[in-house]
């Protein structure tokens, strides 16, 4: 089991350290769940009072707060306690599954398929025809990574991932369990008899940059022509949808449950809330934030948070909701 000294880890944070303590750390926890061997975090005013109750024997601070560690006890001051427990929790971050043979002998791969060095492929995986992965790629049993496509250095894709033909895929990017990348987007039109529904085909295919992370469940579906486009950098949370021909920039969050209509386009750094859904063909500039449970039906301004259903500027939304409430109560 890892352990390390309090000096230790204030060497690698290079904050200020408060107090002393004896005891070697172990690993992190939540402040009102640590033990003695724990070292936590308080990044807000609001959790100091748990602090002198709490067991743990180290605490990360922001650095604008004051607290005493106490006896045995220590306080290491940083500038941002989030980013500082992050480290800490790198540190002691448990290693990945180990693969006992590089390629396992149930994959199936095409003979036309070029497979970088230091690629390693799980049991009954799936790598089609003229598929390129490129070096360093783990594929986890049940990966199936379809024809045409190609894949950057160093990506990471979790079982029962499903990459759909003629993707492009950027280097060192995670795709959680049961991601689905470059499906069908959804097109449908009434028949001219009006008795059904006709299938319109979807003949692009999925583009994502490098860095991209995509959580469990999430999809990812292809364009109806040309691609729908992950920007460099982005992070989308579990049970995401994404609809073809949608474009994001780069950095983008989309929080679980969220998802975009077709053919909507976000700049760089935006922020979708958890549950929040977009309307298509919306426009999404650069730096604005969409607040959890939104519903966007139209363009929203760089930089502008939005709030409600539909959605609307939020210092807006905010005194309409304070407006209601005073309603209600006479």
């Amino acid at each position: 089991m890892k352990s390390y000294s309090i000096q230790e880890i204030n060497n690698l944070l290079k904050g200020e350290l408060i107090g002393n303590t004896t005891q070697q750390i172990e690993g992190p926890e939540q402040l009102q769940k640590a033990e003695n061997k724990h070292i936590t975090f308080i990044g807000s005013s609001k959790y100091k009072k748990y602090w002198e109750a709490s067991k743990a024997c180290a605490v990360l601070v922001n650095d604008n707060l004051a607290i005493e560690p106490g006896e045995n006890r220590a306080v290491i001051k940083v500038k941002n306690a989030d980013l500082a427990m992050a480290k800490i929790l790198e540190l002691f971050n448990p290693p990945a599954p180990e693969f006992e043979t590089d390629i396992h002998p149930t994959a199936v791969i095409h003979e036309t398929a070029k497979i970088g060095d230091g690629c390693k492929i799980g049991a009954n995986c799936y790598v089609g025809k003229d598929v390129v992965l490129a070096n360093g790629i783990i594929l986890y049993p049940n990966v199936c990574v379809f024809d045409e496509t190609t894949i950057g250095d160093n990506t990471i894709a979790w079982s029962g991932t499903v990459i759909r033909e003629r993707c492009i895929i950027g280097s060192h990017c995670i795709f959680h369990t049961n991601v689905s990348i470059g499906a069908d987007g959804f097109g449908y039109r009434p028949s001219d008899d009006g008795r059904g529904l006709v299938k319109i085909p979807q003949i692009g295919n999925v583009i994502i940059g490098n860095y991209v992370e995509i959580g469990a469940n999430s999809c990812v579906d292809r364009a109806k022509f040309s691609s729908t486009i992950i920007g460099d950098g982005c992070k989308i949370d579990n049970l995401v949808q994404i609809a073809h021909n949608s474009v994001m920039g780069r950095s983008c969050i989309m929080a679980g449950h969220s998802g975009l209509a077709g053919s909507v386009t976000l700049g760089d750094g935006v922020i979708i809330g958890g549950s929040a859904s977009i309307k298509d063909h919306t426009n999404i500039e650069s730096g604005a934030t969409v607040g959890a449970g939104s519903g966007v039906m139209n363009n929203v301004k760089a930089g502008e948070t939005v709030l409600g259903y539909p959605a609307q500027d939020s210092r807006d939304m905010l005194k309409q909701w304070v407006a209601m409430r005073r309603l209600v109560k006479k």
